[in-house]
């Protein structure tokens, strides 16, 4: 009997404990659905229950009325440059100007020793003296025997003989004539004078030395460049070259060739383009190893500040006035050859739109050719967590425009 009571006894503690377990775990399943009919059921967006959808920004594309432009990079040469040589040979004498200093068309610049050319013009003068009395003389010989002639006092050969006498002192006055000449000029030409006006750079031979001239392989002594104006040359593609050319035909852009189109130029530390040049030549041919055509444009650059040498870019009207739609570039998508924008759709979902692309505007935004249009909400942010189908929360924001270098990113 008293194992009997034992075994009792053990089996209700054993059931009694059992009954708090069950009871403390019902009470807290009630606490979680209590808490469950509180919130309500889940909406997506705010209900803390369920997923919350990514925010994102979102922004209608910039469109407007624009040209496009066209920039290229170039470099700066002097409108003419010449290359100083003397044109007689000797011992350089003097140098009359200071290295790099402004020099005026007709100034002397160097001074070969003159003392030889002296004497060689005294010479051709003396040469020509001694021309002129034998000329003289033959033609009062000559004259003597053309009278007689007339009476038959004198033969025909004498006649003849003082006749051709008379042409030979003649030439051989000519030629002691040109004598003279070429020994003044030789005297002259050891002047040596700048050919043009400009900046003239520092004196490559010093005084003393013995110089060739008049040659194709004479010593160089300076070069002198013309800065105002000053050329800007840069090279377009072919497709470039067709493009303008077909625009001109039809009406919407002016003739390269003809019309002094305007060319604005921004040097390495301006963000403007601040210079106003000309378009003045277009090459006559397109390059066959390279496929462009070499452009020149002139500026004034009366200030100088414009070096030959210089590097620059060049901006040139591209197109007619037209609609355009501009997105910026960091929120485009490569899928192979595709590119793409994400965009809000219906029931906030994200859509994929394919695109094509033109050349970036001068507002830093590209140029959209197909596959937008202007009502199109463009997500602009958080692009590498969503995906097409996602439903997300929009706020509205605004593309600003910004400023690029063409050349470089074209």
């Amino acid at each position: 009997m008293k194992k009997n009571n034992l075994k009792q006894q053990v089996i209700k503690m054993k059931n009694s404990r059992f009954a708090i377990k069950n009871s403390g775990i019902s009470a807290l399943t009630g606490i979680v659905f209590a808490l469950a009919a509180a919130c309500g059921p889940g909406d997506g967006k705010n209900n803390p229950g369920t997923t919350m959808a990514l925010e994102v920004e979102t922004a209608l594309p910039v469109f407007e009325k624009i040209t496009e432009w066209d920039e290229y990079s170039g470099r700066f040469e002097a409108s003419n440059r010449v290359e100083v040589r003397a044109r007689v040979s000797g011992f350089l004498e003097k140098v009359n100007f200071t290295d790099g200093e402004p020099v005026k068309k007709g100034q002397v610049l160097f001074v070969i020793d003159q003392r030889p050319f002296k004497i060689a013009l005294d010479q051709a003068k003396a040469n020509y003296a001694q021309a002129l009395a034998t000329l003289k003389t033959a033609r009062e010989n000559y004259g003597r025997v053309r009278s007689l002639q007339e009476t038959g006092a004198v033969s025909a050969e004498e006649y003849d003989r003082r006749e051709q006498a008379l042409a030979h002192a003649e030439a051989s006055a000519q030629l002691a004539q040109a004598q003279v000449d070429q020994a003044a000029l030789d005297l002259e030409f050891t002047r040596v004078k700048a050919p043009i006006s400009g900046l003239v750079s520092r004196h490559k031979v010093n005084e003393g030395n013995l110089i060739d001239g008049g040659s194709a392989n004479s010593t160089l002594l300076t070069t002198i460049v013309a800065t105002s104006p000053i050329h800007f040359y840069f090279t377009g593609s072919e497709s470039d070259y067709l493009k303008y050319v077909r625009l001109a035909k039809a009406g919407k852009r002016g003739e390269a060739r003809s019309e002094d189109l305007p060319v604005y130029i921004k040097l390495s530390d301006e963000n403007e383009f601040l210079h106003e040049a000309r378009l003045d030549f277009v090459d006559n041919e397109i390059d066959g190893h390279s496929g462009t055509i070499e452009n020149r444009a002139i500026l004034p650059n009366e200030d100088h500040l414009l070096e030959p040498g210089m590097f620059g870019k060049a901006r040139l009207i591209g197109s007619d006035e037209h609609d355009a739609i501009m997105i910026p570039d960091n929120i485009i998508g490569t899928n192979q050859s595709l590119r793409y924008v994400y965009a809000l759709g219906e029931n906030d979902k994200v859509v994929s739109k394919n695109i094509t692309l033109g050349p970036l505007h001068s507002n830093g935004l590209r140029i959209v050719k197909d596959g937008l249009s202007p009502k199109d909400k463009l997500i602009t942010n958080n692009l590498q967590k969503i995906r097409p189908g996602m439903i997300v929360s929009a706020n509205e924001t605004n593309i600003l425009p910004g400023k690029t270098d063409l050349a470089a990113t074209k």
